[in-house]
């Protein structure tokens, strides 16, 4: 049986601004986004069941899933005609947390695809298809450092971040990202991220340029019921990060810390206090 294992990374948004909404509904984006070492592990097998089966722990396995809908999308564009496929996800990446894990997920599954069946695809035909599946999937293909922009799927690679320990914690609570762009208001956004400023601080490699400007203007849209995301981010500065934002649509805070025994130290007080918290680092 032809199989393969590849890791499945979370990504951060370093930034994330909402520019303007679009005639079809959607919003153009601008996002830096970042990959982290906190990832899934997506197995690939290749069957003779003439059918694609995915488990994925408590999460449905069904054409609802993206990496499920990542293998249809790549047997479409190819004319290949699978015998069968299981893809197995061994889940460490929290669900609907704003972290892309769905999308890191089937990332994972089309370079697996790629991998066992087509190894002479290019990188840009191979995130031609996961655009199909969902805006964060070609970053999630890419990966590193990024700037996303449209709904995420037009990318140009940067210079790597400067390093830094991470400390993700997400509150007992979801977000529906639907209900949060339902509530953005363009013109009435504030605490827009200094995307250029963001830019030119990665290419110099300047560490404090880059704490500086972590901002994500869907915390200026949180209803009050989600207050807990503010409180997150007051306790990891207490605890020493040297910037804190919401990633994504939320909820998961994360905080930068350059020194490991003050991070190290931080994630054991605070997953004391919060079930789902993590100590990670850029990749």
């Amino acid at each position: 049986m032809k199989r393969v294992t590849l890791p499945a990374y979370a990504k951060l948004n370093l930034t994330l601004d909402i520019l303007r909404k679009r005639e079809d509904g959607y919003h153009d984006m601008q996002m830096i986004m970042q990959s982290v070492e906190l990832h899934d592990d997506v197995t690939v097998a290749m069957t003779e069941s003439g059918e694609v089966v995915c488990h994925c722990g408590d999460i449905p396995g069904d054409e609802s899933n993206l990496a499920v809908k990542a293998a249809r999308a790549f047997f479409d564009a190819t004319g290949i005609v699978p015998g069968g496929l299981v893809i197995d996800i061994e889940k460490r990446i929290p669900a609907q947390a704003g972290m892309a894990g769905g999308s890191s997920d089937a990332a994972a599954t089309l370079r697996a695809l790629r991998k066992l069946l087509r190894p002479d695809m290019l990188g840009e035909e191979l995130e031609h298809i996961g655009a199909r599946v969902g805006s964060d999937v070609p970053y999630c293909l890419r990966g590193g450092t990024a700037l996303a922009e449209g709904r995420g799927e037009r990318l140009t690679s940067l210079r790597p971040a400067p390093p830094f320990h991470v400390l993700l914690c997400k509150p007992e609570f979801d977000i529906p990202t639907p209900a949060l762009f339902a509530r953005v208001r363009v013109s009435e956004l504030w605490g827009r991220p200094d995307t250029a400023g963001m830019l030119a601080a990665i290419h110099r490699g300047d560490a404090d340029g880059v704490a500086a400007r972590i901002k994500n203007v869907f915390e200026s849209v949180l209803p009050p019921e989600f207050a807990g995301v503010f409180d997150i981010k007051a306790r990891m500065r207490q605890l020493g990060a040297e910037a804190v934002a919401m990633t994504g649509s939320g909820p998961t805070v994360f905080g930068l810390f350059r020194d490991y025994a003050l991070v190290r130290d931080a994630y054991i007080i605070l997953a004391e206090e919060h079930e789902r918290t993590y100590l990670t680092q850029f990749v």
